[in-house]
């Protein structure tokens, strides 16, 4: 069921949404994701906050810090996911962002068999390294969930090795650095894309600093989808529990940039 989802999520030019989950309370995070959904996002990234969250901006960093201090736990947002699909009926792939510490202590085995018990299309994991991903991508595979590729400007010669193995989509890191928005992205997106059509026709979405619908639209069209979320969680940190029409507005820009 979850690639079957996140095959139908890259039907049309993909925008994927990504928010911290318990930022600033689960309560919050639940409308929110399903605001994203009536705003025609096709995926949705969901933080599971850790404290160390060393490919993150400052907006991420502090949106982990709150949801942390406000008791969120990688057990309470699988059961948002679970909420989200059995009372919602939501119907968009939803994913997860963490880094490989909180899916290690919780055991692989186990993450990855409440993942797909709740629903939980894919998995995005920062600081796993593509030549230590194996036993991680075994275990997710056989439940159904997609450990997603990440290529970064600096995989250089290894772009082709990561992307014939990929599966699910590929995550294509825009710029150097860690997340947050950025003026202006001088990354050759095209020519790395090229190079992974070369071997596979996975989607790609690029992600890190894309924030204005001119972005949106630039990286659309060389990519099959693009990613935001330090836009989308500074509106949450300047509107708090009252973000749902400030995230609506700025998401049905950015999803009608997206798919032209």
């Amino acid at each position: 069921m979850g690639s079957e989802r996140l095959q139908r999520g890259f039907e049309h030019k993909a925008f994927i949404a990504f928010l911290t989950g318990g930022d600033p309370t689960l309560a919050d995070t639940r409308r929110y994701i399903n605001e994203l959904a009536a705003a025609g996002v096709s995926l949705v990234e969901i933080g599971i906050p850790f404290s160390d969250p060393i490919a993150e901006g400052p907006a991420i960093q502090e949106a982990s810090g709150r949801a942390l201090a406000g008791g969120t736990t990688p057990e309470k947002l699988f059961e948002l996911v679970r909420t989200l699909r059995d009372e919602d009926g939501l119907t968009i792939p939803l994913a997860l962002m963490t880094y490989l510490n909180p899916v290690f202590h919780y055991g692989y085995e186990a993450f990855f068999t409440r993942a797909q018990a709740v629903g939980v299309d894919a998995l995005i994991v920062p600081d796993l390294p593509f030549e230590e991903h194996g036993e991680v991508r075994e275990v997710a595979r056989a439940h159904d969930v997609c450990l997603v590729s990440m290529i970064a400007p600096t995989s250089t010669s290894r772009i082709q090795q990561i992307a014939a193995d990929a599966a699910g989509f590929i995550y294509l890191v825009s710029s150097l650095g860690v997340t947050g928005v950025r003026s202006e992205i001088t990354t050759d997106i095209g020519s790395i894309v090229n190079q992974i059509r070369q071997v596979t026709d996975v989607p790609v979405a690029v992600g890190f600093g894309i924030s204005t619908p001119q972005q949106a639209a630039a990286m659309a069209a060389q990519a099959d989808g693009v990613i935001v979320g330090s836009a989308i969680v500074n509106l949450i940190a300047e509107h708090g529990s009252g973000a749902d029409e400030a995230i609506s507005t700025y998401v049905r820009q950015m999803v009608e940039a997206t798919r032209g």
